[in-house]
């Protein structure tokens, strides 16, 4: 990744350096968008989520404490965030709504780019759809450590948990996961789309 030195002096200056924004945003649009990926499969949606990523980041890089963990995990408790505004929003919304609003035109390539980008995280979609049942805290735990792999430290700093607890949650949450993908537990109802397993 770099050094994080730089990362945090860039990410202290992206509210206010366009240059500095651009840097980290080259430097972390990849990690954002299959993050993004793992977890909506509308291509638009994810184009959108993603960029809002970066928005909320450029409004909330004064919070970041090196302190309490990575950029990178800091990073993913902002982007948790984004898409549970989105969940919300999205249940309030009509169908026909959600269809039309906030869309901005994507060409040919750009669908192309984010299909592909949704085609590749389908499996990590599955076990997404495989944890829906479990506790919130619990589920976003493991999906920072299996899927996105982060440290347990560095994910137990961005849902706010005591690595201790963090490695108990972890535990139990791996062996349920384990118990659903086996087939020893039926799996959890598909309610609909993977965005609302946030």
């Amino acid at each position: 990744m770099g050094d994080p030195d730089r990362t945090e002096r860039q990410l202290a200056d992206i509210a206010h350096d366009p240059d500095a924004f651009e840097e980290f945003y080259r430097r972390h649009v990849v990690q954002v968008s299959r993050f993004i990926a793992r977890r909506v499969d509308d291509p638009y949606l994810a184009a959108d989520l993603t960029a809002d990523v970066f928005l909320a980041i450029i409004d909330s890089a004064h919070t970041y404490r090196p302190d309490r963990g990575s950029v990178v995990g800091w990073m993913f408790g902002v982007a948790y965030n984004v898409l549970a505004a989105e969940h919300r929003r999205a249940r309030r919304e009509t169908a026909a709504t959600l269809r039309i609003a906030g869309r901005r035109p994507l060409d040919p390539a750009d669908i192309a780019r984010i299909e592909e980008r949704i085609d590749a995280e389908s499996s990590a979609r599955r076990v997404h759809h495989a944890m829906a049942d479990m506790p919130d805290e619990t589920r976003r735990l493991l999906e920072l450590v299996a899927v996105d792999g982060l440290a347990v430290s560095a994910a137990a700093a961005a849902l706010h948990l005591s690595p201790i607890t963090a490695r108990v949650r972890l535990h139990r949450a791996r062996k349920q996961l384990r118990d659903l993908l086996t087939g020893q537990v039926p799996l959890p109802s598909t309610r609909g789309n993977a965005h609302e397993y946030i």
